[in-house]
């Protein structure tokens, strides 16, 4: 082989070593670390809950209409017209309270007759019974004396309660509702006079479904609203179940007593009704902590720095919030939001200054 080839090869080898050997710096080599490389992995924003103690209140909602504690219509007992009347819309009365009387003069007149008839015969007797222990007159005599004392008793009875009947008064303490009769009018018996509510207490009845009837018991605390006192809720209690449930709407009545001293509540009103079922200190955290995969549930709970996934189980489910029965303890962080970039182990940037409190802990059932 002449010079020049044996030249030509050892460049051709030369070429192919220089080749192999920027191909293995740059492809198979190992190379020193960037900085964001020695650093690890970026931190991932994120906002936290504290895991914390909580009375959840499970309640059941229902609606009713009020009705005074005792109604009644005031009708007179018997014609007549109209010469006093004390019946005042929206007024107070007392039980007994004179609310109207009728022209009494004829009944006046035969009470008097009566009470006449009964000093009389009570005289009569008298005379006789002292005759009598003289044997001056007939035992038959005292009999008859002794009757028709009892007959003019029950005449004078008679004609006092035809005067009684008279007098209109209010059988219990209540409001007067409105009225239109006038003073000198004629009524019948039986005419409505006015309507007198005792609204010191308010019933309010609601229906329930039967799934709860073991569960609701006299006693047991209800709270009411309207949306004519929007900014009021009224306090009460459960004072009777019917004792029997609809089949058609498989649902049975209950009965509620709502305090009502100032009588700010009338009569007929519709309420919104809330009844508190159940009441328990839960660990509860946001709803939107948990994660559910497959047959998991977990919440990412921050320690040193780090999100690691921590198993748990939940319960009730209330408002946004979620009971956590095992797996997580009082005043554990745990993330609510960032949770798609999270990983288990991946070091967090944590948004905020406090964590994110649970924001209620009542419920519906």
């Amino acid at each position: 082989m002449s010079v020049w080839k044996q030249f030509l090869v050892l460049c051709l080898l030369a070429g192919v070593a220089y080749g192999g050997y920027m191909a293995y710096f740059t492809y198979f080599a190992p190379t020193a670390p960037t900085a964001s490389e020695q650093a690890g992995p970026r931190p991932v924003s994120v906002e936290l809950a504290r895991a914390e103690l909580r009375v959840l209140k499970q309640t059941i909602e229902a609606v009713g209409t009020t009705r005074a504690r005792q109604s009644v219509e005031i009708v007179p007992e018997t014609e007549g017209r109209i010469v006093e009347i004390n019946i005042k819309p929206g007024a107070q009365v007392a039980k007994g309270d004179v609310l109207a009387r009728l022209d009494d003069t004829i009944e006046r007149a035969n009470f008097t007759e009566a009470e006449a008839r009964l000093t009389q015969q009570r005289q009569s007797l008298d005379r006789i019974n002292v005759l009598r222990k003289t044997n001056a007159v007939a035992r038959a005599s005292q009999e008859e004396a002794t009757a028709l004392l009892a007959e003019a008793t029950a005449q004078l009875d008679r004609a006092r309660r035809r005067l009684e009947e008279r007098t209109i008064r209010a059988p219990f303490n209540g409001i007067v509702g409105l009225t239109d009769v006038d003073l000198g009018a004629r009524v019948a018996e039986g005419d409505l006079l006015t309507r007198l509510d005792d609204l010191s207490e308010i019933e309010v009845e609601f229906s329930l479904p039967e799934t709860l009837f073991a569960q609701i018991r006299p006693g047991q605390a209800i709270s009411a609203t309207s949306s004519a006192f929007k900014d009021r809720e009224f306090a009460g209690r459960i004072e009777a179940l019917d004792s029997r449930i609809d089949p058609v709407g498989r649902s049975f009545k209950t009965r509620a007593i709502i305090p009502n001293p100032d009588h700010i509540l009338p009569a007929g009103m519709f309420m919104s009704i809330t009844l508190t079922l159940s009441e328990s200190n839960e660990l509860v955290v946001p709803e939107e902590a948990i994660i559910f995969q497959a047959a998991d549930t977990y919440v990412f709970v921050i320690k040193d720095g780090k999100a690691l996934r921590q198993p748990v189980q939940t319960g009730q489910r209330l408002g946004g919030i979620v009971a956590v029965v095992s797996g997580l303890e009082q005043g554990d962080l745990i993330v609510v939001r960032g949770l798609q970039r999270v990983r288990d182990g991946s070091p967090v940037n944590v948004l905020g200054d406090d964590p994110t409190p649970a924001m209620t802990t009542d419920g519906g059932s």
